[in-house]
């Protein structure tokens, strides 16, 4: 999927749903491209807000939606139409997954975690060939990297930012894990909640054009990466 072709879809919510929309189009694409529903597993599920997006939008289907979570709110999952809730930390084991999944989503997760890259390999390792890693997160270009993660996980609190990423980095990591690139896009160029503009749909298209573009302007970038077949 290009981005140019994802900048014409619609609706196009404001800035700070684009890491839901983002998976959405991706799913959407994936599911095209499967002809059928997609096993669905979510990894880092905090209160459920990417299924809410999915059920308000109404659209890809999904035979089975699997979340995964360190901490489960049990209140506020319920009722969302997940198929099974698992409590599992990332960092200590990836058992929980079986292999079955046509799609595993991993957004703005890998920042909090102090090994991202070797989690990302262990759980490439579990996923069935042919099927796909969604992720986003912030990103800066690559020499802020090793400047800002020091920086950053001196003051990090409990569960807080400790890892710092750039396109070139996310690429190597899915190298690393023997995963390929299929996607990878900034998200805009500038992001302001309450900014009068964000109301308009241009201004979030120059926004997803830009990011296109120049994925290593700071902000955040978002991704697919599919293990081969």
């Amino acid at each position: 999927m290009s981005l140019s072709a994802a900048a014409q879809c619609a609706p196009l919510p404001g800035a700070l749903a684009l890491r839901y929309w983002f998976t959405y189009q991706f799913l959407l694409a994936e599911q095209a491209r499967q002809g059928r529903p997609l096993s669905v597993c979510e990894i880092g599920i905090s209160s459920g807000e990417m299924l809410r997006f999915m059920n308000a939008v109404g659209d890809p289907a999904w035979s089975r939606w699997v979340g995964v979570d360190c901490a489960l709110r049990p209140d506020s999952l319920k009722d969302l139409g997940y198929d099974a809730l698992v409590e599992a930390d990332l960092h200590a084991s990836v058992d929980w997954c079986d292999g079955s999944h046509d799609a595993l989503i991993l957004l703005h997760v890998l920042e909090h975690l102090h090994d991202p890259e070797p989690a990302v390999a262990r759980l490439a390792a579990k996923m069935r060939p042919g099927s796909i890693l969604i992720g986003g997160y912030p990103s800066v270009p690559h020499w802020c990297v090793p400047i800002r993660e020091p920086r950053i996980r001196k003051t990090a609190q409990l569960h807080g930012h400790v890892s710092v990423f750039s396109p070139r980095r996310t690429r190597a990591m899915a190298a690393a894990a023997g995963l390929r690139v299929d996607f990878l896009a900034g998200a805009f160029c500038v992001r302001a909640g309450g900014f009068v503009l964000e109301d308009y749909a241009w201004w979030t298209r120059f926004n997803l054009l830009f990011g296109g573009l120049f994925p290593s302007w700071p902000g955040e970038i978002y991704w697919v990466m599919r293990k081969p077949a």
